[in-house]
C-alpha cells in the first residue's frame, strides 16, 4: 500500500547505503505510532543501521523524552514546524544516530480543526551534517491511510538526503 511513495526495493537500498558508510537512523514517533520503526525493522539486519525510536504520542512525554519545551507545544501547537524540529533534535541526541525522523501530524477522523485539519502531517528529517528538512504534507484518506503515507513519506525524504550526501 503506497508503495510508489516508498517501496520495501527503496527501503532495501536505503539499508544498504546506511550500512556501506555505516551510519545510522532512529526516528520519533507522534501520529504514526511506530510504524516508521515497523517498516525499517521488517527488514533482516536492519539492527546494524537502526538505533532505535521513540513514540511521544502525548505531549508528556515529548517533553520526558525528547526535551520538546512545553511552551514550543503551546506557542505553536503539537502539530508544528517548530515542534517536530525539537523532536529531531531530541531523537538524535537520545541516541547518536547519523540520521532522524520526526513525524507530528492529526491522523483523524476527529481532532482536526480549521488550521491543522485531519490529515496535516509535520514531516522533517535531519542528517549528520545537522541540516533539517521540515515539511507540512496534507494526506488524504482514513486514518491508516494517512500514517502510512506520513510512514512511507518520512522514509523517502530521509531515504533522498542519504542519497544526496553519497
Amino acid at each position: 500500500m503506497y508503495g510508489e511513495i516508498f517501496s520495501q526495493n527503496d527501503m532495501i537500498k536505503f539499508q544498504t547505503i546506511l550500512k556501506e558508510k555505516k551510519q545510522t537512523v532512529t526516528c520519533a514517533e507522534s501520529c504514526t505510532g511506530g510504524l516508521i520503526a515497523s517498516y525499517i525493522t521488517e527488514v533482516s539486519g536492519s539492527s546494524s543501521i537502526f538505533k532505535g525510536s521513540v513514540v511521544t504520542y502525548c505531549n508528556e512525554i515529548k517533553e520526558q523524552e525528547l526535551n520538546v519545551k512545553k511552551q514550543t507545544m503551546i506557542d505553536f501547537g503539537v502539530v508544528s514546524i517548530e515542534v517536530v524540529r525539537e523532536m529531531l533534535q531530541g531523537v538524535l541526541k537520545k541516541f547518536n544516530a547519523d540520521f532522524a525522523m520526526a513525524v507530528s501530524g492529526v491522523a483523524g477522523p476527529s481532532g482536526g480543526t480549521k488550521d491543522k485539519p485531519v490529515g496535516m502531517v509535520v514531516i522533517g528529517v535531519m542528517g549528520i551534517d545537522k541540516k533539517e528538512d521540515i515539511r507540512v504534507y496534507n494526506f488524504k484518506g482514513s486514518r491508516k491511510d494517512v500514517q502510512i503515507q506520513a510512514a512511507k513519506t518520512a522514509l523517502k525524504r530521509n531515504f533522498e538526503i542519504l542519497l544526496k550526501n553519497s
